[in-house]
């Protein structure tokens, strides 16, 4: 498998923190990212992790994203960093993308779904019931970040499955959950607490190094870097906005800092983070 990491959405400009400069440090401020995965597959197709945001919110950002979200996230709306063009600059067709995996269904992941509405979605299935049970605790927060505008097409939103009959660990959280349909290596990993049913997707990287793509579990990498944990006041509002369980949610992050030796984990916002592994190798 070929791993690329694509920036799906450049958003408002935040500062490093004055603890992390340092004359190493050139990049003092940078626009936050929408960190997407495309992975290259032998038996699957193209698999995009995260979408970003989506051709027609770059055309119509305001009916499709919402006034107040984009008056607040500044997104740069540059039609060349759309999944969909990028997914074309590295030699593909969109029908290429059989498989989307999501770590949650808010709006800066789920943009581009209208784009490939050939494929089919993969969330874990406590995200997947949020959405679809009116019953769920968590339904009307869900759906009021699930934008219309990128479910307007009737995505192939498909849960992914826990087999009950196995221990489902991995690096021991519980609950993890196989996409249906996909015979490569990929997980869904359950990181609770920003949406109801908000998972961390795994897949070995190009030298078989576990890579734990972790969604909005933290949004700053001096959340897993520094002890104790170094959040950032710019996005500390935005993940209290969001999320459904904070104590949960701390939890989730004090656990994949514990972890940071074995796994490389990524945040879907963190700038300094996507300069690293976009970085050229020497």
């Amino acid at each position: 498998m070929r791993i690329h990491h694509l920036n799906c959405g450049s958003l408002r400009k935040i500062p490093l923190l004055d603890e992390e400069l340092t004359a190493a440090a050139p990049d003092r401020e940078l626009a936050a990212v929408c960190h997407c995965l495309l992975i290259e597959t032998d038996s699957d197709g193209l698999v995009l992790v995260d979408t970003g945001l989506g051709t027609a919110d770059l055309r119509h950002p305001e009916r499709s994203l919402g006034a107040d979200w984009v008056a607040y996230a500044q997104p740069v709306l540059d039609p060349e960093e759309s999944a969909l063009r990028q997914v074309a600059r590295l030699g593909h067709a969109p029908q290429d993308v059989r498989h989307i995996v999501l770590t949650h269904l808010h709006r800066d992941h789920t943009g581009g779904l209208p784009d490939f509405p050939h494929a089919r979605v993969h969330v874990h299935p406590d995200e997947y019931r949020a959405v679809t049970d009116p019953a769920a605790a968590h339904h009307r927060h869900s759906l009021d970040h699930f934008m219309p505008a990128h479910r307007a097409h009737d995505p192939l939103l498909t849960p992914a499955h826990v087999d009950a009959d196995v221990r489902s660990e991995w690096f021991g959280f519980p609950g993890v959950a196989r996409p249906q349909g996909l015979e490569c290596e990929l997980l869904l990993v359950p990181l609770p607490g920003h949406s109801a049913g908000h998972a961390g997707v795994a897949v070995r990287d190009d030298e078989g190094r576990w890579l734990l793509h972790g969604g909005d579990a933290y949004m700053y990498h001096g959340e897993l870097e520094h002890t104790p944990a170094l959040s950032h006041p710019v996005l500390d509002p935005v993940q209290q906005g969001a999320q459904t369980d904070a104590a949960a949610r701390l939890g989730t992050r004090d656990r994949l800092r514990d972890r940071a030796d074995a796994v490389t984990v990524i945040s879907a916002h963190d700038p300094w983070e996507f300069a690293r592994l976009t970085a050229p190798r020497g």
